[in-house]
């Protein structure tokens, strides 16, 4: 007899459940109320009401004191190698007056944190440590008022440090831990309530080593692949031939007759589970399984069935009249882009653990959505959210790869068959081939400038890869761009910086060539037509840190701005006259995203994007054909090596009287139009096409 089948559904194809906007509005504001819950109801009740779709506005949902004095403190982020873990904790260590080590964060818990919509958009900065801000300052004020009635000294005369509430120049003091005896503090958190200004940071601001980083490179550390269960078996599917595929007929006998081995079939999903992966492996193999897919486009034919498959243009922008502008030009141009779909590629592939208890499921996997993945687990086994429960480890990268829950589902669904927990871990193979990827994309831009630099003419038209970062900041009196969405040949979605990669890349490499056009140096070019004092900034810093105007051939730069981080990247590359191949020497990279929280994980992450970067704008692309990707193997499909790396400088520029933003996306979208632009002076070759030199380049 079949198996209960269980619902899909298919995953949206941009990365936002719901508004920022709306999100954002969602953190409210409220009255202020103070008052204990005792010891265990703070560990265990209440707890369900963390899983609320709103930023709920009682402290207890965001922090604890315990007896002990430790802090422990809950946010649905999700730690994804962007170091958010370390980041978060000095925002309440920072109002707390107290060392980042006197506090725990509990994270991606669905039982236990706050609803979070997830981790992406570079919104835990601007968005999650701020409201950790508030409640770090709440919690300050409602201990000082504790031991200002339990002393009976005015507030003022009190202060915190160290764990301990203190009287200025008295003798009193007590520890937080003695203050509340393990009750939970009960406090509306008002959403415009008082927090430390950037200026006067004591923590923030400063490097603090990553909390965690000593058990990670000991390889103490547990990431969701590393999850096991008493008990637990092994899952694997047999995957279909080609993307849509539909399952004709199976023979599962001999993996049936195999000891110990547990076959399952739901629909056209087939799967297997054992107590070793060896033996799951070997039963998926003896599955006869014939499968019916219709014919698909190439990678070859790719463009030519982007533009012949738009399903809707939305205008996203538009000003003056384009036939005028180029009419004032003195100089046109008229140039495609091509992007092509790149992989996510992250360290640890998919990977979930599922176990069921009656009604009840647990599942501990690497997603950025844990509550997006609950949603998705209710939804496929027709049970109430609150009888799902997802836990996030800390997960070996995503890169916005892992917004959806296919490996926790397909966990769950063998565990309910298996009547076992489950472990289910994506090989590389099914990575590559199964996950979705970044949107490739055409971009045309026609464009006019005087010959004095001035631009009097913009339009600008992307196909399918997005709308993120479509609009620049260049001042043009006539402008008009559009975004055209398309039928898709392969399964996509968000990818670190969206499509403002490729937005980026198209836009300053024709700025570059308009700079050409007019016998201008880029650099003076930009600034021509800028007036936002602080991009104008990060383009000055990179190149006087890089020495611009003194350069060599085999240079370039290119600027931008996303997610309200502003960057500017010069490089400096060599073309061997031979070979074609391009080494990347030297890459300096100026960034603004407000007040720095942490000046060494931001360099981290800036250097991080640019290493990125290198692969996609180099030599990074997914090949296919009739469904299938051909190159799913790191053997096939190469990526940045260390022997790619180049000099890497950083210059921070850290503006105390900006808000923090998010820094995760946005210093990797002026890398691929800096490197055409050192291509093109090194060789004379204009490249528009992502990526620029897989072969090397031919001059």
């Amino acid at each position: 007899m079949e198996p209960e089948r269980y619902e899909l559904r298919e995953n949206p194809q941009y990365d936002f459940p719901m508004d920022r906007r709306d999100f954002v509005r969602s953190l409210g504001g409220g009255l202020l109320i103070i008052g204990l819950v005792t010891g265990l109801q703070a560990q265990e009740s209440g707890r369900g009401r963390r899983g609320d779709q709103r930023m709920p506005e009682e402290m207890s949902a965001w922090l604890h004191i315990g007896a002990d004095g430790v802090i422990t403190v809950y946010t649905g982020k999700a730690e994804v190698g962007q170091n958010t873990r370390t980041s978060l904790m000095q925002a309440v260590a920072e109002e707390l007056r107290t060392p980042v080590a006197s506090i725990r964060l509990v994270m991606a818990d669905t039982d236990r944190v706050p609803f979070d919509m997830g981790t992406f958009g570079s919104l835990s900065t601007p968005v999650m440590a701020p409201q950790l801000h508030r409640v770090g300052a709440a919690a300050r004020d409602t201990l000082i008022g504790m031991a200002s009635k339990q002393w009976g000294i005015e507030r003022g005369a009190l202060d915190v440090a160290n764990g301990e509430v203190i009287e200025k120049g008295g003798s009193h003091r007590i520890r937080f831990g003695e203050l509340t005896r393990g009750q939970e503090l009960v406090r509306t958190v008002a959403h415009d309530a008082p927090v430390t200004p950037a200026s006067e940071w004591k923590i923030c601001g400063t490097p603090v080593p990553k909390v965690n980083g000593r058990e990670m490179v000991t390889g103490q550390h547990k990431y969701s692949s590393d999850m096991s269960a008493p008990g637990m078996l092994y899952g694997k599917v047999l995957r279909p031939t080609a993307f849509g595929a539909k399952l004709v007929s199976v023979d599962a006998r001999a993996a049936q007759s195999m000891p110990g081995v547990t076959f399952v079939r739901d629909a056209d999903f087939l799967a297997v589970a054992a107590q070793d992966p060896l033996k799951a492996e070997k039963a998926v193999e003896a599955i006869q399984a014939e499968w019916k897919a219709d014919p698909q486009p190439s990678s070859r034919e790719l463009f030519a069935y982007l533009k012949a498959n738009i399903a809707e243009t939305q205008t996203i922008h538009s000003t003056g009249s384009i036939p005028d502008g180029m009419r004032l030009g003195e100089a046109a141009l008229r140039e495609t882009y091509h992007v092509a779909y790149i992989a996510h590629t992250p360290l640890e592939p998919r990977a979930a653990l599922a176990q069921w208890e009656g009604d009840k499921l647990t599942v501990y996997t690497g997603s950025q959505r844990p509550f997006g993945v609950r949603s998705e687990l209710a939804q496929a086994f027709h049970i109430p959210e609150e009888r799902v429960r997802v836990i996030v480890p800390d997960t070996g990268a995503g890169y916005g790869g892992k917004h959806t829950g296919e490996a926790a589902i397909e966990a769950a669904r063998i565990a309910k068959a298996a009547g076992k927990p489950v472990k289910v871990v994506w090989t590389r193979e099914e990575e590559f081939t199964w996950a979705y990827a970044r949107p490739a994309g055409i971009i045309e831009i026609a464009s006019a400038v005087r010959n004095d630099g001035l631009l009097t003419a913009w339009e600008f038209h992307n196909y399918n890869s997005g709308a993120a970062g479509i609009r620049g900041i260049y001042i043009v009196p006539n402008e008009r761009i559009e975004f055209h969405e398309t039928k898709s040949p392969l399964r996509q979605g968000s990818y670190r910086a969206l499509a403002s990669t490729a937005n980026h890349f198209a836009r300053e490499s024709h700025i570059n060539e308009l700079a050409h056009a007019v016998k201008m140096d880029p650099v003076e070019f930009r600034m021509k037509n800028l007036q936002d004092a602080r991009q104008r900034a990060v383009i000055a810093a990179a190149a006087e840190k890089f020495g611009w105007g003194k350069m060599k051939s085999g240079c370039g730069i290119a600027a931008g701005f996303e997610k309200n981080g502003y960057v500017c990247s010069a490089a400096e590359v060599a073309v061997d006259r031979s070979t074609g191949k391009v080494r990347v020497v030297r890459v300096v990279t100026a960034f603004d995203c407000g007040a720095v929280v942490n000046p060494d994980g931001l360099k981290h992450q800036v250097e991080g994007a640019v290493i990125m970067g290198i692969g996609g704008a180099l030599f990074e692309s997914l090949e296919f054909a009739d469904g299938r990707i051909l190159n799913p193997h790191l053997r096939t499909y190469r990526v940045p090596r260390f022997s790619d790396v180049p000099e890497l400088e950083t210059v921070l520029i850290d503006r105390k009287d900006v808000p923090s933003a998010g820094a995760g996306e946005s210093p990797i979208v002026a890398i691929a139009p800096a490197f055409a632009e050192a291509i093109f002076s090194a060789t004379g070759v204009r490249l528009r096409s992502m990526p620029l030199a897989p072969n090397g380049v031919k001059t």
